[in-house]
């Protein structure tokens, strides 16, 4: 069969890697940190493992339609599998590494996965636990065989014996069943985030994968020179949009971190021109700074600030279309080599030329930091059920308050009640065996987001929050609870923040959860000891600590949107509590019921609030103690009028 002329022409992602193989043969397409050492494999290197893998799941039964999920973190062999099972007609889902077996055995038992692809030991310890549950399963395949050499399952397989197998089949229609793909043609099952209960398979076609990808080329364009690390899930949809959509259309090297702990040694060392992260990730990065900037001497504190302070006004002034008159280029220039070389540098960030965040909102305060530095941080939008984006902002166009304009090609408009609508070739035709949720999402070729936003007067899109958090206190004040959480965690202190208010509250409350990191430290250098995250988070000084920025935060916002009371949390939010999402998006309405006691002391008059926690020892050994939480009521409170 003839390749395509060119990747305009190419349908699914298989052809893609073909095309790359041709085009790019001898030039690196995957590269792995082992051993401290970087290994590379090049673009026909990456083919010819796909065809060999591709051809050893055929000879172990896989059929077209096939579901096979892949489960562990980012590696090679991750990408292989899901362009192998592509290649053969099959489907795709990825699953989060860190999935408890409950979650695992869910997402095989609805899929009906007859294959899974997992990582190691761990990994495979959690499908055996469930295994009993799971009729159709009938291959497990590793990649990584530590502490799997005495392990007798017969469904069990290392990844190199299948590929063996693969090398050695007779099997010779590989290349004519990557040219018949079609961009209709299904090519993942993606798990949405499940902010409200389990999760939801989005199926996307090559089609919409691949147009999405052209869809951001255009808007800014990425070359095959370019370096990308891979180290966000891959089960994610923006991982999937970056490492696999745009990585397999524009031909760069895909490198993968050594280790989840290494990530950011790694990260310095590749220097990656193009980054993609979700909020988390960036408001880490600046707490981190701040604290180290706290930590150092005080003549590098004073040349901060005032290289800060400098880089904000420029930021401020560039993104705003005016030119920087010739002084304020030269302190930006001195600021550039004396200090904010070297923080891009500490954080892989010199060679960034843009650099993006999606899958939840980013406080304004956040993004001002980063281009404050230097750092072309755009905001975009979308969700799984759009490939992954539908809105961005462009590099001469970049509102902190926004998340863009649409992309070329998708249709955004704003619904009778608020809701963000989306429609164009990159959304998805249904979700999995879930026709009821398919008709609710999507309405006469209308993706229903969900979420609440409006178009400023410059065709922007603001978006408010999710449609279901806009809230209304009893003055009739409607306000945006995570506009506020972004806010609190602008704190290098504060990691987690929900804010409850409206209905029968009528003023706004918060439960927030410290970063027990960035306070240990602060607690450390003024010799205040403490034992738990329990205990430091309940010590009066840590919350003095937040409650100053609680005030900071207050300053800036309305009167009726202020926070009034708040306690700190005597536990972090945990995705394996189902508090939040594997993207770590807070579950509100399970966090609400789930600490209803505590949200409902903070609507009563008590100065404390009892909670249960389990405490584990050394030895093993746990035991259940009673702790007071402490409720923080602030000077403005009084002067609403409240219930208290």
């Amino acid at each position: 069969m003839t390749p395509p002329a060119d990747s305009a022409a190419a349908q699914t992602l298989p052809q893609l890697l073909r095309l790359n193989a041709q085009r790019f043969a001898e030039r690196p397409a995957l590269r792995e940190k082992e051993f401290g050492i970087w290994q590379s494999f090049t673009w026909a290197q990456f083919y010819e493992r796909v065809r060999h893998f591709s051809l050893g799941l055929r000879e172990l039964g896989l059929a077209e339609g096939d579901r096979v999920a892949i489960l562990g973190d980012n590696r090679p062999e991750w990408i292989i599998t899901e362009l192998a099972v592509q290649a053969a007609g099959a489907v795709s889902m990825g699953v989060y590494q860190d999935s408890v077996a409950e979650e695992l055995q869910f997402l095989m038992e609805f899929s009906a996965a007859r294959f899974l692809v997992a990582e190691d030991q761990e990994q495979v310890d959690k499908i055996l636990e469930v295994r009993e549950h799971l009729p159709h399963l009938e291959h497990v395949i590793y990649y990584d065989s530590r502490g799997l050499g005495n392990y007798g399952e017969e469904l069990l397989r290392s990844f190199p014996d299948v590929e063996a197998l693969g090398k050695a089949s007779a099997l010779d229609d590989f290349e004519d069943r990557v040219e018949a793909g079609q961009a209709s043609d299904l090519a993942i099952l993606s798990t949405t985030s499940g902010t409200t209960g389990k999760p939801k398979l989005a199926m996307l076609t090559h089609g919409n994968m691949l147009s999405m990808a052209r869809t951001l080329q255009a808007t800014d364009p990425m070359t095959s020179n370019d370096d990308f690390v891979s180290y966000l899930p891959l089960a994610w949809i923006g991982e999937q949009m970056t490492a696999v959509s745009a990585g397999l259309l524009v031909g760069f090297a895909i490198n993968f971190p050594e280790e989840p702990e290494t990530v950011q040694i790694d990260i310095s060392e590749i220097g990656p021109t193009t980054m993609f992260a979700p909020p988390r990730i960036w408001e880490n990065m600046v707490s981190e700074i701040q604290v180290k900037i706290e930590d150092t001497s005080w003549l590098k504190r004073r040349v901060y600030d005032w290289a800060m302070s400098t880089g904000y006004e420029a930021a401020d002034r560039g993104l705003s279309g005016e030119g920087l008159p010739g002084g304020l280029r030269f302190q930006r220039f001195l600021a550039e080599w004396l200090c904010f070389q070297w923080i891009k540098d500490k954080y892989g960030l010199r060679r960034m030329r843009r650099a993006y965040t999606g899958g939840a909102a980013l406080g304004p305060d956040i993004f001002r930091f980063f281009h404050a530095l230097g750092v072309n941080l755009k905001q975009i939008y979308g969700q799984t059920e759009v490939a992954g984006i539908s809105v961005a902002h462009r590099d001469d166009a970049i509102k902190f308050e926004t998340v863009g304009q649409p992309l070329d090609g998708t249709e955004i408009r704003i619904g009778d009640d608020g809701e963000i609508l989306a429609r164009g070739p990159s959304v998805f035709i249904g979700y999995y065996e879930n026709t009821e949720a398919t008709a609710e999402t999507l309405q006469e070729g209308w993706l229903h987001s969900g979420d609440a936003g409006y178009f400023d007067d410059d065709g922007h899109l603001v978006v408010i929050d999710r449609k279901k958090d806009v809230m209304t206190l009893g003055d009739g004040t409607r306000f945006s609870p995570q506009f506020i959480e972004n806010k609190l965690k602008f704190s290098p202190y504060v990691r987690e923040a929900v804010v409850f208010g409206g209905g029968d509250y009528d003023f706004i409350t918060a439960l927030v959860t410290i970063d027990y990191a960035n306070a240990g430290k602060w607690a450390e250098k003024r010799q205040l000891p403490y034992t738990t995250f329990t205990d430091l988070s309940q010590k009066l000084e840590i919350y003095g600590l937040v409650r100053d920025h609680v005030d900071e935060t207050n300053a800036v916002l309305p009167e009726s949107a202020r926070i009034c009371r708040f306690l700190l949390l005597h536990k972090e939010l945990d995705a394996d509590d189902a508090e939040l999402t594997r993207t770590r998006k807070v579950r509100r309405g399970f966090v609400a019921e789930r600490y209803r006691e505590l949200v409902t002391a903070l609507y009563g008059s008590n100065e404390s609030v009892a909670v249960q926690s389990e405490i584990n020892y050394q030895d093993g050994s746990t035991a259940m103690v009673e702790t007071q939480l402490t409720i923080t009521t602030l000077d403005h409170h009084a002067s609403r009028g409240s219930s208290d």
